[in-house]
């Protein structure tokens, strides 16, 4: 585990009340500062002439990497140093793989499919990581093309992969082998875990794999494909990777649902992933033209935004012409979150041009607001 700045605070002459106290010979005001630059490796331990070499010891050890980084074309596999997300954060999200067995005789059709799947996620489209063929004489498919590598030489690549015949034992040994690589730093296990998983009930192989991307697998090889539940995979990893200490959100800009024209009605709240994955699927639903505007609010939901000021009137003036709004859109009416009906007449003293309307406090009630609304 990683030493924090008070457990380094603990060896230093400061601490210690010692000769060199606070001496500021390693560019630090004090011993404190220096201890908490050191936990967070923004500095050398060996910039302080006075260190013990007990802590010399310690802190080596745990600045060291818990698990090999693998690098498979433009995939970083491994490279993890905790055990729980809210420790820190999981660094490269699970690799998502396919074998195909080329002895098969529809297997370009198999390949075809694999290739054709994405979904659609926050500002990222996702599908298969990774295709390993299996018995390919003729490595027409891989070439230059990354996603493509061929299980000769995937065997050659640095990984510790275990076949999934018994769910006991593959999560027994996934949590075992992690926590030897994080807590005791075991160098006999840092090499990137990888489970195979054979052809089976889909059901199945959908649990298992959704318990391995939790504890800890690294990468996951499926010998069957199925949309449905890669889907269902994706979307769970994608839960699982996210930086805990970095809000979700999606891009500033200017979103468009069912064809709008220069006419068609406009709506405005901000870029936190949950707002704008809720207001979006009901515009989509109720199939009228209509615009979005994201404001970048640092991935903040509405009034949380607003009381950090980052929902001001001066933002949304200057997101309007960083977009372009005047120029792509003639209607003069834009339609805010409910819970921002204060600020209604700031918003129109900043940006005199347009009409700001109160809108609903819950995206769910937007079908039966947009009944009554006029754009012009």
């Amino acid at each position: 585990m990683e030493m924090t700045g008070l457990q380094i605070f603990k060896y230093l002459p400061a601490a210690k009340k010692e000769e060199h106290t606070n001496c500021k010979e390693c560019g630090c005001p004090t011993c404190m500062a220096f201890a908490l630059k050191l936990a967070k490796q923004n500095i050398q331990i060996d910039k302080c002439p006075y260190v013990k070499e007990e802590l010399k010891e310690q802190y080596s050890h745990c600045i060291k990497h818990a698990q090999n980084t693998v690098t498979i074309g433009n995939l970083k596999i491994g490279g993890e140093n905790v055990l729980y997300r809210h420790e820190k954060t999981f660094i490269n999200r699970t690799v998502l793989a396919v074998c195909v067995d080329c002895l098969k005789p529809d297997f370009e059709k198999q390949i075809k499919r694999i290739c054709d799947f994405e979904i659609k996620g926050v500002n990222e489209n996702y599908s298969v990581d990774l295709i390993i063929l299996k018995n390919c004489q003729n490595n027409g498919y891989s070439g230059e093309n990354p996603k493509f590598i061929t299980y000769e030489d995937y065997q050659k690549f640095e990984l510790d992969t275990i076949i999934d015949t018994d769910f006991q034992k593959t999560k027994d040994y996934l949590i075992t082998t992690r926590t030897k690589a994080v807590k005791e730093k075991d160098e006999s296990c840092v090499k990137p875990v990888t489970v195979w998983i054979k052809s089976g009930n889909l059901y199945d192989i959908c649990a298992r794999a959704s318990y391995y991307i939790c504890k800890y697998a690294n990468m996951i090889v499926f010998e069957d494909f199925e949309e449905a539940m890669f889907s269902t995979i994706i979307r769970l990893r994608e839960n699982i990777f996210t930086d805990p200490q970095k809000p979700l959100q999606v891009e500033s800009a200017l979103y468009e649902f069912n064809n709008p024209d220069e006419n068609s009605i406009v709506f405005l709240t901000t870029n936190f992933a949950l707002t704008y994955f809720a207001v979006a699927n009901e515009l989509e639903g109720i199939n009228v033209p209509a615009y979005l505007i994201v404001i970048p609010a640092d991935g903040m939901s509405v009034l949380t935004a607003w009381s950090a000021e980052k929902f001001t009137a001066d933002i949304v003036a200057k997101t309007l012409i960083n977009l372009g709004i005047r120029e792509k859109i003639k209607t003069r009416k834009i339609i805010i979150p409910g819970l921002l009906a204060h600020m209604t007449e700031e918003l129109k003293e900043a940006i005199p041009d347009y009409d700001f309307v109160v809108g609903t406090n819950e995206a769910s009630d937007l079908r039966e607001f947009i009944k009554n609304f006029t754009a012009k």
